[in-house]
């Protein structure tokens, strides 16, 4: 049974490798020319995704690459005295089974998990997707395949081609997000040095094998700003508005925009879908239930979905008509969770008071210096993350050794056949 997946980031890794080891027959096509390599932020793993890394093999390199981020020195707008904070001791708190890696060494390090078993199809695109399978492709010649699937991000392809308009799915929580590389002359070797001020918020960190450092911005906007998605210069000179003055050194950060190798800006955008399957495709992580970027765990949520819905698959012996439904009734409360800690971490990293700003620095310096006990109960009082993430509870969905799937036919009689 051929299977097509669109997007390499991270869940269409995953659920290449299960798929794979399920005994499907794996074809990921990819828009970049190769995997994307273009500096991103870090992203939250939590216990469940753990797990699954686990499982795969991975978790060591997943652990080797972390940024570990373990100190944290905060600056409130205003405020000379920074408030200094102990990370590591929050982490532990937060979850028994945690790790902060940049999204691209993820998406690495899960690519290599299964390439050699996984047909991929870099610097291409789906252009078109018919009900019984067919799918054309902007280089690559027309196919056919059993099923399709959209792990290609919160602006899916797939999903646009079978249901329609991105609009009508997102919902905009008031925020925006840059994230930029830049020197890091300030040393920082698993440190975050961040200020926050009323409506905005901006981090940078580095780690000994990134070479560079990182900036996260995140603002609120009571409206969607207008911008061309492709338009650069309008993005960072939205940036620059919306940081200006907040601080020498936020500035210092703001100068690097005209001069870094690698810019990203979007909107703080949850995706509210009633179903992610139709027909013969389906989706899975951002591309069908976005939490929100830099605020929602979405990366831990893509893990799992993809994990999830390979398993369903081969449990159904392949039937989409029985996985897909039982795919979207194992997510449905995890998605739900997802949303709701997106909004939260909105609300408490971008404070909309000088109350809130007070408050997210005087309670990360009391949850770090508190003993584990008090400081654990503290954060399940103050944040929905850990309790969200830590209750997940996932299928096991061990591979068979022998899988009917991989001799399953697609609709055209021949297994993967070439449309005429």
């Amino acid at each position: 049974m051929r299977i097509l997946v669109s997007g390499a980031s991270v869940a269409g890794p995953v659920l290449a490798y299960w798929l794979t080891r399920h005994g499907f027959s794996v074809t990921v096509v990819e828009r970049s020319p190769a995997l994307r390599k273009t500096g991103g932020h870090a992203v939250d793993l939590f216990r469940p995704a753990m797990d699954i890394s686990e499982k795969m093999g991975v978790l060591p390199r997943v652990e080797e690459r972390a940024t570990g981020t373990n100190r944290m020195t905060l600056y409130r707008e205003g405020v000379r005295r920074p408030v200094r904070v102990n990370l590591a001791k929050i982490f532990s708190a937060a979850s028994e089974g945690h790790v902060e890696v940049m999204r691209d060494d993820l998406s690495e390090i899960y690519y290599d998990a299964a390439c050699d078993d996984v047909e991929y199809l870099f610097g291409d695109s789906i252009t078109e997707i018919s009900p019984d399978g067919a799918v054309r492709f902007e280089n690559s010649a027309p196919r056919r395949f059993d099923l399709v699937i959209g792990a290609d991000g919160l602006h899916s392809n797939v999903r646009r081609l079978v249901f329609g308009d991105e609009s009508q799915f997102s919902s905009y929580i008031g925020a925006y997000l840059g994230v930029l590389n830049l020197p890091n002359t300030a040393g920082l070797d698993r440190e975050l040095l961040i200020h926050v001020g009323i409506g905005r918020t901006v981090g940078m960190y580095g780690a000994p094998h990134l070479g560079d450092a990182r900036a996260l911005f995140l603002f609120r906007s009571e409206g969607e700003l207008e911008y061309h998605h492709r338009d650069v210069r309008r993005q960072k000179d939205l940036l620059r508005g919306a940081f200006a003055g907040m601080h020498p050194e936020v500035d210092r950060w703001l100068d690097e925009l005209d001069r870094t190798a690698a810019f990203y800006f979007d909107s703080i955008t949850q995706l509210r879908m009633d179903t992610w399957s139709r027909g013969r495709v389906t989706l899975v992580g951002d591309a069908g239930y976005c939490p929100g970027p830099a605020v929602g765990g979405s990366a831990t949520l893509a893990v799992v979905g993809a994990y999830v819905l390979a398993g369903e698959l081969a449990r159904a012996g392949g039937d989409h008509e029985r996985a897909f439904p039982a795919y979207e009734r194992a997510m449905a409360e995890h998605v739900r969770g997802s949303r709701a800690v997106g909004l939260s971490a909105a609300k408490t990293l971008i404070p909309t008071s000088r109350l809130g700003v007070a408050g997210l620095a005087q309670g990360s310096r009391l949850i770090s210096v508190l003993p584990a006990g008090p400081s654990r109960a503290l954060l399940r009082l103050t944040t929905k993350s850990a309790r969200v993430y830590n209750s997940m509870i996932v299928d096991d969905y061990p591979p068979a050794a022998s899988s009917a799937a991989g001799s399953q036919i697609n609709p055209a009689g021949v297994p993967g056949s070439r449309m005429e």
